[in-house]
């Protein structure tokens, strides 16, 4: 009659009795723990930058939705948005263009290689401005 209403003791090779329920804590933590590395290098994959983006685009896309379907001419984002596109055959973009190179080209730079195309090294480097890249 006692042996009918007892636990089952469950015990390892050497004889020894086991705690069931500690061990399935520590495979509860183990398995939280590699599925959280896992997530983490899932995350890092995908590339943190263009996860980034993606939220910057989503939430673009939410400012985008909240304004009003008609838009009127006192809209500063309209307004930029406008500004900022380059229209073909217009004459002044080639104006600032020249202007925004202008301020580029007063920043110091290296001079390049003019000549013929060099003979291609393995490094696919081109010569410097002073040597044409062939060893005589």
């Amino acid at each position: 009659e006692e042996s009918r209403h007892s636990k089952t003791i469950y015990r390892d090779k050497s004889g020894r009795k086991r705690d069931l329920e500690r061990e399935w804590l520590e495979q509860q933590q183990k398995a939280e723990a590699t599925s959280e590395r896992d997530e983490q290098y899932a995350r890092w994959g995908k590339g943190l930058a263009q996860e980034r983006q993606q939220q910057q685009n989503v939430e673009d896309a939410i400012k985008e939705m909240q304004k009003p379907l008609a838009r009127y001419i006192d809209d500063e984002d309209l307004d930029r948005m406008l500004r900022e596109q380059e229209r073909e055959g217009d004459p002044m973009a080639a104006l600032i263009k020249k202007r925004k190179a202008r301020a580029c080209k007063d920043k110091k730079e290296k001079p390049r290689y003019n000549g013929p195309a060099p003979p291609l090294n393995r490094f696919n480097i081109w010569p410097g401005h002073r040597w044409d890249g062939v060893d005589r």
